[in-house]
């Protein structure tokens, strides 16, 4: 139920999509004798699509988020294991083309690549089923051992869990899977943006993790936002950390964290 209503709910949720309804409100009732609201709301739509694509909303909103979590330094003990979250592949297009198809978060899948070479005692594990609402013909993890396999990482000593369509499913799931030691290390590989709410998840089930972000979108510096290089760039990172932080409070209602923005 938590993950047909999150899924909804992020739909009718997205910044993006709210403006367009104001927008699309305003001018339906500019043909009506409630002209002036119609107007007013026109104008407030514009003006937050103009923020999203043109302004430092989505940096600002982004880098909290990406700057909780730091790396485990150069000099860090070999961990154990490496947890990697899915959200790095296309679904409807994999299953289409019969090969891995990434979005925008491909690193989550490419950064074992060099982890592996650091520490190759390191147990590998990959967490994804579908987070489709409708019937999927494949899981992420299918697509990622796919790729995997094709670029030699996986030897057949890499473990798939392709049941999880959430984060608090991918800690739930992968902990049972692995059944973690006490005093082991374990690195979480997911996007930097992610972090935050995927450690508090995997504190909750009580599966300690050693963050490690990668698919950075932001330079870190908050009051550095730069011009944004496209609008379809500026407003994805809007409706990406709009998602973490709603993310992040529904799973603190939920009891699914300890901390509304768990920290180091």
């Amino acid at each position: 139920m938590f993950f047909t209503i999150s899924k909804i709910f992020e739909f009718i949720g997205s910044p993006s999509h709210l403006a367009l309804a104001l927008l699309a409100l305003g001018v339906g009732l500019a043909y009506t004798r409630y002209f002036k609201a119609g107007r007013r709301l026109t104008t407030l739509a514009a003006a937050l699509l103009l923020l999203m694509a043109f302004g430092p909303v989505g940096h600002m909103l982004a880098v909290p988020l990406e700057t909780r979590f730091a790396g485990p330094p150069d000099d860090a003990a070999p961990p154990d294991g490496i947890v990697v979250l899915g959200g790095s592949i296309d679904e409807a297009l994999s299953a289409q083309y019969g090969r891995a198809s990434f979005s925008q978060a491909a690193e989550r899948v490419t950064a074992p690549l060099e982890l592996l070479r650091l520490y190759p005692k390191a147990r590998l594990v990959f967490t994804g089923g579908s987070a489709s609402l409708r019937a999927s013909t494949l899981t992420e993890a299918w697509a990622v051992r796919r790729f995997w396999r094709a670029v030699g990482l996986d030897q057949g000593d890499v473990v798939y869990e392709d049941r999880s369509r959430n984060t608090f499913e991918n800690a739930l799931f992968t902990r049972d899977l692995v059944k973690p030691k006490e005093g082991e290390r374990w690195l979480l590989v997911t996007s930097a943006m992610h972090m935050p709410r995927a450690v508090g998840v995997f504190r909750k089930v009580g599966f300690p993790v050693i963050a490690y972000p990668v698919d950075f979108r932001t330079n870190g510096a908050f009051w550095r936002a730069g011009v944004p290089g496209d609008t379809g760039s500026a407003v994805s990172m809007v409706e990406n950390a709009m998602h973490e932080w709603l993310g992040l409070i529904a799973y603190r209602l939920t009891g699914k964290t300890d901390a509304l923005f768990p920290a180091p």
